[in-house]
């Protein structure tokens, strides 16, 4: 027995984290919740998919993404900054409206 996602759960991720707005950030644990797929699934997923989503927007509950590296120059680009540790960002200072993210996943999870 595998403990792959349901077939749908691909497709609510994708949704999900392409919503999420430049510039913002949203947990693995958020998505989750949202799109009632575990956190490590979402994580699976996204490193699975071929699907042109902005991975690089989402990251662990403490604000660490890896590869930050690879990540980087999308962060830049939308001004997103990275912790003086270097390992990630401060979440609360970048975080999407939550309430926001899950008003736009069900209007769009609905069309």
């Amino acid at each position: 027995m595998t403990n792959s996602p349901a077939p749908d759960a691909h497709d609510r991720v994708v949704l999900a984290v392409s919503l999420v707005p430049a510039g913002r950030v949203a947990s693995y644990g958020d998505i989750g919740r949202l799109t009632r797929v575990g956190p490590r699934q979402v994580g699976a997923i996204l490193r699975d998919t071929d699907a042109e989503v902005p991975w690089w927007r989402i990251l662990g509950h403490d604000g660490v993404l890896v590869p930050l590296a690879r990540a980087r120059p999308h962060w830049d680009a939308e001004g997103i900054e990275v912790r003086p540790d270097g390992r990630g960002c401060r979440i609360r200072a970048h975080r999407a409206d939550l309430a926001e993210l899950a008003t736009e996943y069900l209007l769009a999870a609905a069309a």
